[in-house]
Order: structure tokens, then C-alpha cells, then sequence
């Protein structure tokens, strides 16, 4: 089921399929999410929960356990049907929580809400994970919003770039043929500077860019002459990464905030040890949020 939001002329389309922001268009209509094309990639704003990336050889451990579970790539919410739980002209909440078939996946008994809220220029999505058992709830969670990138039909991928909020000495981690991160090699992008200029090669390159340890809170998407484009700010997250599809020049670009992600090629196979993994006591809550504000 979709929904209609508007705002202030802007206006946002929500699935309870995924329980995603799957457009959001500014006061002339002028379209900034990603349309899923499957020529290119079908997703387009997914929910990573409860895990960031893939697993090391795709199974993981609870609690110490000899027991191991499968998920998919970050995980299960983003091919789940989420439920209605509220809404308004211009928000909306959906809840997700457990069943026969997450449990076989993630022993855990969960309520997961996401909320998207429009603002005067943007939007601002707000995921809360509460622990409805009785044990400690571990889990990762993060974004994966692919914007168009070129927003205008008469611009290219490369006339735009990345600005930081701060200058940074920033390396990606480096991502290994079986999907795991790699705990030694990281490849420099920034050196004492704020803006990156987007390279199709260098997503041929290295797949995804990630970054953790930044002291920029935001991110900047914009055309390098004009100016225009998107604000990410992720101060709840310790992560950031960015990614568009190698090999295939394809027009968009997806900003990620995250907490956790993909197993290091070191990890041991327990959930807890994942990096930036998230341990909620019983009864516990966690609300973490990311906004886009049109530039």
C-alpha cells in the first residue's frame, strides 16, 4: 500500500512494502529519489535490519551459541510488509515486528517502527527499535536512500560531488570478492579536504565507498557549478557510505547512513563482536534518525 504526503507544496510517496520512502518531490515537482529502474537496480530507499552488508559466509551466531543462523544481505526488513501504525498529512509511521519467519532468521523477539516525516525542504526518516523479550537484543540498522544523480536531465554523474561539513583525512575500507570488509587495506579519498568529486571509475573500482571515525555529521550532494542538490545529515550514525552500481554508469547515487555493517574478513562469527552492533537491554528502546534537505 502507498501513501501520499505533502507539505509546503513538497510532496512524498511511502510503501508499506519495506516500509520505504520511495519518492520525494520538491515544490515544482522536481523528483530526487531514485525511480528503481531494474535496467540498472530495482531498490531504491531499502531499511537495512537487522544487519548491515552480508554475513561472513553468510551465517552468524547469537549469544555465543553453536547454533548459526542465514540471512540474506542486510537483512530481512527490507523485503517485509510493514504495518500502519499512524498517520497525517504530512507523516507516517510503520511497525514490523516478529514472525514464524524472522525467527528463523533472527531469534529475537522485536518491534521495529520507522517514521517519515516531511520538513520545509526534505524529509527526515527515524527508525526505533524497542526489545520486546526478556534477553538483549542485538542488531544493526541503516539506510541505503538512492538519490538521482543527475537530478536534471541536461547534467551528467560526474558534474557532481560530495562536501563534507568538515575537511577529513578519510580512507574507505576496503570490500573483499566474498563481500566482507577488509580488516587491513582501506584506500584513501580524502586528504585534508571536504569535497569529492564523484568518479564512475572509482565505483568500478571499489564498489562502495564506507567510512567510519568522520567528524562530519553531514553530507552534501550537489552539482559542482549550481550548487543544487540534497543535505544528508547522519549524526546518529558512526557510519557513512556511498555507492551506485559498478560497471553500468548508472544515474544515482546512494548516501548511507549506518549502524554496523558488513562482516570484517577477522570477525569471529558471534553477532556481538560485529562492529557498531547495537545490544538493547529488555524493554529497551533506540531511536536513530538521518535527514534530506534540498540544496
Amino acid at each position: 500500500m502507498q501513501i501520499e504526503l505533502n507539505k509546503n507544496g513538497c510532496r512524498a510517496i511511502v510503501d508499506t512494502d519495506g516500509g520505504e520512502l520511495v519518492s520525494f518531490q520538491d515544490t515544482i515537482g522536481r523528483e530526487y529519489i531514485w525511480s528503481g529502474d531494474p535496467a540498472y537496480w530495482s531498490g531504491r530507499n531499502p531499511i537495512l535490519f537487522p544487519i548491515v552488508g552480508d554475513l561472513k559466509n553468510g551465517r552468524v551466531r547469537f549469544d555465543h551459541g553453536n547454533q548459526e543462523y542465514c540471512m540474506p544481505r542486510h537483512g530481512f526488513a527490507r523485503r517485509s510488509s510493514f504495518a500502519l501504525e499512524q498517520q497525517s498529512t504530512d507523516a507516517v509511521t510503520f511497525h514490523l515486528h516478529e514472525n514464524d519467519d524472522t525467527l528463523k532468521q533472527y531469534p529475537f523477539p522485536f518491534l521495529f517502527r520507522v517514521t517519515h516525516r516531511l520538513l520545509g525542504h526534505g524529509f527526515q526518516t527515524s527508525f526505533e527499535i524497542e526489545n520486546t523479550g526478556t534477553n538483549p537484543l542485538p542488531f544493526c540498522v541503516g539506510a541505503h536512500t538512492a538519490f538521482r544523480c543527475p537530478v536534471n536531465c541536461n547534467e551528467q554523474f560526474e558534474d557532481y560531488q560530495l562536501v563534507f561539513d568538515h575537511a577529513e583525512r578519510a580512507y574507505s575500507i576496503n570490500q573483499l570478492d566474498n563481500g566482507c570488509l577488509s580488516h587491513e587495506e582501506r584506500t584513501p579519498i580524502l586528504l585534508e579536504a571536504d569535497t569529492w568529486g564523484l568518479s564512475y571509475h572509482a565505483f568500478d573500482q571499489l564498489d562502495t565507498l564506507t567510512f567510519d571515525g568522520l567528524r562530519s555529521k553531514s553530507v552534501c550532494l550537489v552539482h559542482r557549478v549550481s550548487g543544487h542538490g540534497v543535505r544528508v545529515v547522519f549524526s546518529d550514525f558512526p557510519m557513512i557510505a556511498f555507492w551506485t552500481k559498478p560497471n553500468t554508469n548508472a544515474p544515482f547515487l546512494c548516501i548511507e547512513p549506518w549502524h554496523g555493517c558488513a562482516a570484517y574478513d577477522t570477525e569471529s562469527g558471534d553477532f556481538v563482536d560485529k562492529p557498531y552492533c547495537i545490544i538493547l537491554p529488555a524493554q529497551g528502546k533506540k531511536l536513530l534518525r538521518y535527514t534530506v534537505s534540498v540544496i
